[in-house]
């Protein structure tokens, strides 16, 4: 028998989906790998009193159903652009401004490109289309580097999390930072989490870019060893409405490690947008 399409209600459950803030306009929080709507509990606040805010956990992470997690459909990042899209759907929005942090820029992109009317701003934090070194693109990993960690969460996912996590959020000097991220990474399913780095770090949306019409600002880090400087500007290059900030905050996740100028820079772009 055909499995029948997901209820509103039932979407709304499966991703975990909270609302909060009273404004006419919308702005959608997106995760990225290996955490949950909660790395946005620095950031969401501050825009409750003029947006309605949404956060969502996307099926496998957070407190999602997971028993929807169905291993073909998120393979790649099209079954997650399709759980955003669907998720769009169920609670009627439009207009919306997007904000999605890592992989979940190029899931924002995809849908961007897919439905341009529904996104009156894209905003990329960390944003990488492609994750592998090449001849001529700087990505900052090697293959071998990638089929690394890929063994390692199959092997020893305490391990993995041990050793990502102090290279994600830098800050050496707060090593609290890290930590913290470590224990999120051992909250998730490593099975899943597996599933979701070969689509994350395998994914290549290059082509894709230049798809982009909806206006976009990219948020740019110092030291980040996940997705460089090289990187940043070159996502700016091939989205041509796009506007790139190069923060002071170090490190992959400013919105955790560096929560004020995160909402100044998002502040700043809403403010004339």
């Amino acid at each position: 028998m055909a499995k029948t399409k997901d209820t509103a209600e039932q979407i709304i459950q499966r991703n975990n989906v909270r609302i909060v803030g009273q404004g006419q306009k919308v702005l959608v929080f997106a995760h990225g790998f290996g955490c949950d709507q909660y790395v946005w509990d620095k950031i969401a606040p501050a825009f409750e009193t003029k947006y309605r805010v949404v956060l969502f956990d996307y099926v496998g992470s957070g407190k999602s159903d997971k028993t929807a997690y169905n291993k073909e459909r998120y393979r790649t990042l099209e079954g997650y652009k399709q759980d955003f899209l669907e998720l769009c759907d169920a609670l009627s929005l439009e207009n919306i401004v997007f904000i999605g942090h890592s992989v979940s820029s190029m899931i924002g992109a995809l849908a961007a490109i897919e439905r341009p009317q529904l996104m009156k701003n894209l905003i990329m934090i960390g944003p990488s289309p492609y994750f592998l070194n090449e001849e001529d693109y700087e990505g900052s990993f090697e293959k071998e580097e990638i089929e690394g960690m890929l063994q390692m969460i199959e092997g020893n996912y305490n391990e993995f999390a041990r050793f990502l996590s102090p290279l994600v959020m830098k800050n050496a000097e707060r090593p609290h930072l890290a930590s913290e991220f470590e224990e999120l990474l051992c909250s998730n399913d490593p099975d899943i989490i597996r599933d979701f780095a070969e689509a994350t770090f395998l994914a290549d949306v290059r082509e894709d870019l230049d798809k982009v019409t909806v206006p976009t600002l990219i948020l740019q880090t110092r030291n980040d060893a996940v997705a460089s400087e090289a990187v940043g500007r070159y996502v700016h290059s091939r989205i041509e409405n796009s506007e790139y900030k190069l923060m002071d905050a170090e490190g992959h996740s400013p919105h955790v490690s560096d929560a004020e100028e995160t909402i100044s820079k998002i502040s700043e772009y809403l403010s004339v947008s």
